[in-house]
């Protein structure tokens, strides 16, 4: 699933084809959106944003087109009446003069007022953006001390997105790994140097992606790599779908664990864990 960093890259490259045009035609396939093809049909576009995975598109009759790409959905920017080589099945079209912006494969498709908003149900349990600038790590800090969050497991907060909207697989294992704490530890075991550690890395990684595509190992390595002619796959992620490979940090061989259907990579040497037993009761 695409997480907080490349559905903010998509919402950039729609709003860059996008803002401040008239969406000449809008067609949606699911026949309970098609009354409003007509309503968003001349209008200017304004913007196209992003909050945790959703997508917003903001329209000059203050309607938003809201999406959200689950596992499957994707968008396409084309040249105005032609079509991506893809079998995907065409879920909601805009077109301007000149470019078609599509959505292929995704369900999770509303358009609100701003009175709604707000309530759509998956915006309205977000938790902050870790890419909103206006989110510091100090309040990420005062977030993992909250009674609501201090004692669940850091593999389970970091995909809650009520916890922080944005964060998913890979990047909770990358920011898990650079603060060195064990995804099984809780908030309440770390010290106030490992919190600010989290909160840090928390913002820090999930920028970078935004930055550079998805890459979140540190740079000096990623240089070091590329130097050496290796593939982006070999120095994209600093722990993440590396298993059986040698830790960045001390060589080890890099594990994976199952958690609720969901992979999780750590180095049980760089992140040792200060609760007994709680990885094989993770397994169970």
């Amino acid at each position: 699933m695409p997480e907080g960093p490349e559905i903010r890259r998509a919402a950039m490259r729609i709003d860059k084809v996008l803002r401040g045009r008239e969406a000449e035609v809008v067609d949606f396939a699911q026949p309970h959106l098609q009354r409003y093809g007509s309503v968003l049909s001349g209008q200017q576009i304004d913007w196209v944003s992003s909050r945790g995975k959703a997508l917003l598109t903001r329209f000059s009759n203050e309607l938003t087109l809201y999406s959200h790409n689950q596992l499957y959905g994707r968008w396409y920017i084309v040249r105005r009446d032609q079509l991506p080589a893809t079998n995907r099945t065409l879920r909601v079209a805009i077109h301007t003069a000149t470019h078609s912006a599509l959505l292929y494969s995704a369900s999770d498709i509303e358009v609100l007022t701003p009175e709604t908003l707000p309530q759509q149900k998956y915006l309205a349990r977000l938790g902050p953006d870790a890419l909103d600038d206006r989110v510091h790590w100090r309040d990420i800090v005062a977030l993992l001390e909250s009674p609501q969050f201090r004692r669940r497991t850091l593999a389970a907060l970091y995909l809650d997105q009520g916890f922080v909207a944005g964060i998913g697989n890979y990047l909770r294992s990358e920011i898990l790994f650079e603060a060195r704490v064990n995804p099984f530890d809780r908030p309440c075991d770390l010290t106030r140097g490992q919190l600010g550690r989290l909160a840090r890395a928390t913002l820090d990684l999930t920028r970078q992606s935004l930055a550079t595509a998805g890459i979140t190992n540190k740079p000096s390595r990623v240089a070091r790599a590329r130097r050496a002619g290796l593939s982006r796959r070999h120095y994209r992620f600093a722990i993440f779908d590396r298993q059986g490979e040698a830790c960045f940090g001390c060589k080890n061989p890099v594990q994976r664990l199952d958690v609720s259907g969901r992979r999780i990579y750590l180095c049980t040497t760089c992140q040792p864990s200060l609760r007994v037993n709680t990885q094989n009761e993770a397994r169970t």
